[in-house]
């Protein structure tokens, strides 16, 4: 009997189960939506029950529809969204929605943190980096403060991983990755010291494991609830950036790879980078002898639809999934630089190459000349700037030289894409085979090592393929540079008054 791995790949918007062959090759697939609750101005939370209905959901129908036995699963893991806030009391009863990774009601608790702890320059240097209204840090605080019946029941408070871990085995934990995005010393591997000077009750906070370490077996009724074997194995497994960074096949010193999704990130592997700069993160990688330097952008594929769907709603309706395909012939039918339109992508604020909860989407030097069709190319080649602005620091702050680039995510299988993030970055661009599932990969290594059946995380790279190559066009470099320089003004010239137009809206509910 072929044996697999589930690994389920817990995104923004949906979870997508993997069955995953022990060569690395996917068997079979089943996904399922959930919704997304915008309550107030920068709240942006989820149902926990809903993570864990998909779950079950997609495990069920991934195994039923393909004639798959339960005791063909070897093991069960999750890549899930990073930077959750899940309170629960002793029963694992969630208290409260998950405050999710976008959530930025927090500013005010971020700034009093720093400010009671010697203010940024002082805390920056406790902790690595300031932190702001987004950061898991500032949103415990925030149910300590403006929940306080929340916070004093909360047993303890998990992120997306540890709920979902916690639903199969009835044990509550946090794995070193996740640990990495509510605060980590990446020395010590433990949490961080500064987490209860902040006034973070550290008793909240579970115990850590690694990624690779067997957290415990499937129970009798999460058995019953998703169709799997009771005692299934289920692993540590990781947050989404650091799966892909491993499904990608990038875990060599100074390895890049950029993710083209709901949101988008560049990453680079290291053995010795640990220090925050400009927005990017150094943080544990799915490898406990790695760090993983990730530059996250917060809206990157949710702006594609959001053109779709506000300016191309009739061809979405006519064309139904091939919509895609028509817009990369409307991008290709503009010439290189949107004749000088720029858009900044930062519908919901920015984590990287700018960490800013205020900041939001212009266009810049729209014309007469202008159509739809310049809009739709500038918005693909606003989040390429804001690409290759995260690279050019990452060459500065930390020396990484690559100018081959892996892509995953579903943006990867736009070609057009493809093509104006080669030109923009000047980087060789190389999409991965079945990019969208990179991180489900990514997260099966993980189990397949603690299984015993990989000898480690360099195994990872003969399991990726790539699917196609592209090179940048020389002759769309003089316009992109110009335009890269409008577009990082854009933002100096525009920041105070971002923060003008909504900073009073971060620490106010409606």
């Amino acid at each position: 009997m072929e044996r697999y791995i589930l690994s389920h790949d817990i995104g923004t918007s949906s979870d997508k189960a993997v069955l995953v062959r022990f060569d690395g090759s996917i068997r079979a697939t089943a996904s399922a939506p959930y919704p997304t609750h915008y309550p107030n101005p920068a709240w942006v939370e989820q149902d926990p029950a809903d993570y864990w209905n998909a779950v079950c959901d997609t495990s069920r129908r991934v195994l039923d529809e393909n004639g798959i036995p339960p005791e063909a699963v070897a093991a069960v893991v999750f890549s899930t969204q990073a930077q959750g806030v899940i309170p629960v009391d002793e029963t694992g009863e969630p208290l409260y929605p998950n405050i999710t990774w976008v959530d930025g009601r927090a500013e005010k608790q971020a700034q009093n943190i720093m400010r009671k702890l010697g203010g940024k320059r002082i805390f920056t240097m406790i902790a690595g980096t300031p932190i702001m209204g987004k950061d898991c840090i500032a949103k415990i605080i925030w149910l300590k403060e403006e929940r306080p019946e929340i916070y004093k029941k909360a047993h303890r408070i998990l992120d997306v991983n540890g709920y979902l871990k916690y639903r199969c085995t009835g044990k509550m934990v946090t794995e070193l990755s996740g640990a990495s995005s509510y605060g980590f010393d990446l020395k010590k591997k433990t949490w961080l010291s500064v987490l209860p000077l902040a006034g973070i009750d550290m008793q909240k906070l579970p115990p850590l494991v690694k990624s690779t370490d067997l957290v415990g077996g499937i129970t009798k009724q999460a058995a019953r609830e998703t169709g799997l074997a009771a005692g299934t194995p289920v692993f540590g497994g990781c947050d989404d950036v650091q799966a892909a960074a491993v499904g990608a096949g990038q875990q060599g010193d100074g390895d890049v790879h950029v993710y083209l999704g709901t949101s988008a990130w560049v990453a680079a592997s290291s053995k010795t980078a640990d220090k925050f700069q400009h927005g990017a993160a150094a943080i544990q990688s799915a490898d406990p002898d790695m760090n993983l330097v990730a530059g996250i952008t917060e809206s990157a594929g949710a702006n594609i639809e959001w053109i779709r769907d506000q300016f191309f709603r009739h061809e979405k309706e006519e064309l139904g999934g091939a919509v895609f395909n028509f817009m990369d012939e409307v991008i290709a039918s503009v010439p290189p630089g949107s004749d000088g339109l720029i858009c900044t992508p930062w519908m919901l604020g920015e984590r990287c190459p700018v960490s800013s909860t205020t900041t939001r989407a212009t266009l810049f030097n729209i014309s007469m000349v202008h159509t739809r069709e310049h809009l739709m190319r500038a918005v693909y080649e606003g989040i390429a700037y804001n690409i290759r602005w995260i690279l050019q620091n990452f060459r500065t702050d930390y020396g990484f030289m690559s100018e081959d680039i892996r892509i995953i995510g579903g943006g990867a299988l736009d070609k057009g894409w493809m093509q104006i993030l080669s030109d923009i970055t000047g980087k060789t661009i190389h999409v991965v085979e079945n990019p969208r599932n990179a991180g489900a990969v990514g997260a099966a290594v993980v189990a397949l090592i603690g299984l015993g059946e990989l000898p480690s995380f360099a195994a990872a790279k003969s399991f990726v393929r790539v699917s196609a190559t592209f090179t940048p066009n020389g002759e769309n470099a003089a316009v992109y540079d110009t335009l890269f320089a409008q577009y990082q003004q854009i933002y100096r010239s525009l920041s105070a008054l971002y923060k003008k137009a909504n900073g009073e809206r971060f620490t106010k509910e409606a």
